[in-house]
């Protein structure tokens, strides 16, 4: 199975790399960009595109990792407080039997 996701991802990666090329070869005219406090100089079209979609990969990566490191940290401490409920559980069972003896 493995072999089979590694075999499917590298196609993935593949047919992206050779769109991404022919994509740059048909877009090639020069854009100017223009922020509101820089201009950058004329560029390709394509690649201010790639580079806007690689931006928005390196974000979308960085907020979704926050939030699994935030959820992470939740279930941590969900976890200990579960431990030492079991734990307090535990403790009463043997305390039961001690004193009903």
């Amino acid at each position: 199975m493995n072999a089979l996701r590694k075999v499917v991802s590298l196609l993935v990666i593949v047919v992206m790399l050779v769109l991404g090329v022919l994509f740059a070869l048909q877009n090639h005219q020069p854009v100017g960009l223009d922020l509101l406090f820089y201009e950058f100089a004329p560029r390709s079209l394509a690649l201010w595109l790639l580079a806007a979609l690689a931006l928005g990969g390196a974000l979308g990566l960085l907020a979704s990792s926050v939030m699994v490191l935030r959820l992470r940290g939740g279930l941590a401490a969900t976890q200990r407080k579960l431990d030492k409920c079991k734990l307090e559980l535990d403790r009463l069972r043997v305390a039961g039997f001690k004193e009903g003896e």
